[in-house]
């Protein structure tokens, strides 16, 4: 019996497929054994090893591929395409024809026409017409037998044709079937085992058999890259090609002499083993790709960290992989599912896509901890998802400016301005939490600042005094900057501005009374308005271009008087000079469903303290 298997047979039992691996004896039993690798990896009960003894190794990185089995054991008979075509699209009709029609049936004088599945199998029974031929499972090991009628005059106008799943071992196989399918467009051969792809002398000489197929899928093969490019470099006109579930790493370059390079427009390579988006790096030689699926892989970082080489006198030598460009073509790009935990990852994309505006990025850690410096996502954090998804969404967005749809959705305007004014406020806020010393380093990480405080104006940046004791007087005064807007004149800030310091301690209608003594008006004909600094969302927000905005002879103006700002003057009450504040926060130039959160401080008793947050507040005086 074990004569008649070999190493590397396809098999299958009772529907599952394997491959043997191993024909010999196993320690601590009697009599000859199969050791198989099962196609579906969870299946078997170890991988190889049986104790302590290694046997085989399997193709699939699972400790559970495979299992021995006796060589008596019954296995599915193997058979031919064209068997398994006939068996699948001709057998149930040519049965029925055995049976005596049944009468027809007739409603209101006419003949009912049948549409059940009777009349689709006599429509699929004209071999000779069908353009899609599927197989899957059919247990197809050979092209066709002796005597059986060719291919060519049994299905010639095949376009697309489904292989996988099937005990062929060798490509060589695949090239008989489809040699007399001229029309053939799509070829799936997905979930097959095929041995010896770099010797295979059939597959060498294809090219013609080939030649106008667009479309390959090749999942799920276990086959290395090198080999899937040798396949792929038989396929003259290919475009799209599936290789996802084939355990890949790394990719080694593509030959020069493969035609795909200058044809392929889309590459699947999902539910891999890629950590890097340089291991993908030879993919930057296709000069027509448009298409990168890499959803379902363990991808982190663009480049992998820098490896050290020690030799015996010692010497270190640093090795730091340049980040891959892939060609403009390259528009959509799906890295979901990764491992992508950094906001500088999403900052260099630009630099290696520089043509991507369609991105599909959902389902990374970062989303489940959006910091604006993330490095790593605490899964231990307590988060509401909904809020996180919605933050990293605009962070993700506001940091790629090319991008026109993010996770399937188009990217609106408003969405873009929305986006981009959240990320300047989220910045600005970080500045205010840090000394002014560590602005350059903060600003180093956000590359869009400078262009967005362009288009938006920069926004006003707070910093609050560090933890005073309480019992000093510091503690209890509030450095307040007021300055004067009339109310007809809501857009520019105006020149007249002055800085006390108050107590806390005091109620507003003496604030109000210090206010109106600095501009010489009457305390009962003003407002008091204080600037958080801080922006909310608002439906409706008018969004023509411009609306919210300042001339550029106004901006300049406001510039100048920022500059000349006159240093504090210390006091309980105390005015310093004329100053200006050039910053009028975000949206200064672009509108967008945003405006500053105001407060108005109300007449009455309450303390000021109790009125505003921190120790340094901006008041706006407006006139009644």
């Amino acid at each position: 019996m074990t004569s008649a298997v070999q190493v590397g047979q396809r098999r299958s039992y009772d529907g599952a497929l394997c491959t043997v691996r191993y024909i010999g004896e196993v320690a601590g039993t009697t009599g000859a054994w199969l050791g198989v690798e099962w196609d579906d990896p969870t299946r078997g009960k170890h991988d190889g090893q049986h104790k302590g003894v290694r046997y085989f190794s399997c193709k699939y990185k699972s400790p559970t591929a495979a299992s021995f089995v006796r060589p008596s054991r019954p296995a599915d008979e193997p058979q031919t395409f064209v068997a398994a075509l006939q068996l699948k699209y001709a057998s149930e009709v040519t049965a029925d024809h055995l049976i005596a029609p049944e009468k027809q049936i007739i409603i209101s004088g006419k003949v009912a026409e049948e549409v059940g599945f009777d009349k689709i199998r006599r429509q699929q029974s004209q071999l000779s017409e069908l353009k899609r031929v599927f197989v899957d499972g059919g247990r197809v090991a050979y092209a066709s037998h002796d005597g059986q009628e060719s291919i060519g005059k049994i299905c010639p106008k095949v376009e697309e044709l489904g292989l996988s799943r099937n005990l062929i071992e060798h490509f060589g196989t695949v090239v008989d079937i489809c040699s007399e399918l001229s029309a053939l467009k799509i070829l799936r051969v997905n979930g097959n085992r095929f041995q010896n792809i770099l010797q295979d002398a059939k597959l060498a000489s294809a090219d013609d058999v080939f030649k106008n197929v667009k479309e390959l899928a090749i999942e799920e093969t276990l086959l290395s890259w090198q080999e899937i490019c040798h396949i792929a470099a038989r396929f003259q006109s290919l475009t799209t090609l599936y290789a996802s579930t084939n355990q890949l790493s790394f990719l080694s370059p593509i030959p020069a002499t493969a035609a795909f390079i200058s044809t392929l427009v889309t590459i699947d390579l999902e539910y891999n083993d890629f950590t890097s988006l340089a291991d993908l790096a030879a993919l930057t030689s296709i000069t027509t790709l448009r298409n990168l699926h890499l959803k379902g892989n363990h991808i982190s970082t663009i480049t992998p960290p820098p490896s050290t080489t020690t030799t015996t006198t010692t010497t270190t030598t640093t090795t730091t992989t340049k980040p891959p460009v892939f060609p403009p073509t390259l528009h959509y790009l799906d890295l979901s599912y990764n491992r992508v935990t950094t906001w500088s990852f999403i900052d260099a994309l630009p630099t290696s896509f520089p043509g991507l505006i369609s991105l599909r990025f959902a389902h990374n850690p970062i989303y489940d901890n959006p910091e604006l410096d993330s490095t790593t996502a605490d899964s231990s954090t307590p988060t509401k998802v909904a809020a996180s998804t919605d933050e990293a969404y605009m962070l993700l967005l506001a940091r790629l400016p090319l991008l026109k749809t993010l996770n399937f959705s188009a990217i609106t305007p408003a969405d873009r301005t929305n986006a981009e004014m959240y990320y300047l406020s989220r910045i600005a806020r970080q500045l205010a939490s840090l000394p002014e010393a560590a602005a350059p380093d903060v600003l180093a990480r956000h590359r869009r600042w400078a262009e967005l405080c362009d288009i938006y104006g920069e926004p006003a940046v707070v910093r609050q005094r560090g933890e005073v004791d309480p019992n000093f007087l510091e503690a209890r005064l509030v450095g307040v900057r007021f300055y004067q807007q009339d109310s007809n004149d809501k857009l520019v800030k105006r020149r007249r501005r002055r800085i006390v310091r108050i107590p806390k301690s005091f109620d507003i209608y003496r604030v109000k009374g210090i206010a109106g003594g600095l501009f010489g008006l009457s305390p009962l004909g003003i407002r008091l308005v204080w600037e958080t600094g801080e922006w909310d969302p608002v439906a409706g927000f008018d969004e023509e271009e411009g609306a919210g905005g300042s001339s550029e002879d106004e901006e300049a103006e406001v510039e100048r008087e920022r500059r000349e700002e006159e240093e504090e003057v210390g006091g309980v009450v105390s005015s310093g000079g004329d100053g200006g504040d050039g910053s009028d926060g975000v949206g200064g130039g672009k509108g967008g469903r945003w405006v500053k959160r105001e407060v108005e401080l109300k007449d009455g008793p309450r303390q000021f303290g109790y009125c505003v947050d921190g120790l340094e507040v901006e008041i706006r005086v407006e006139v009644r």
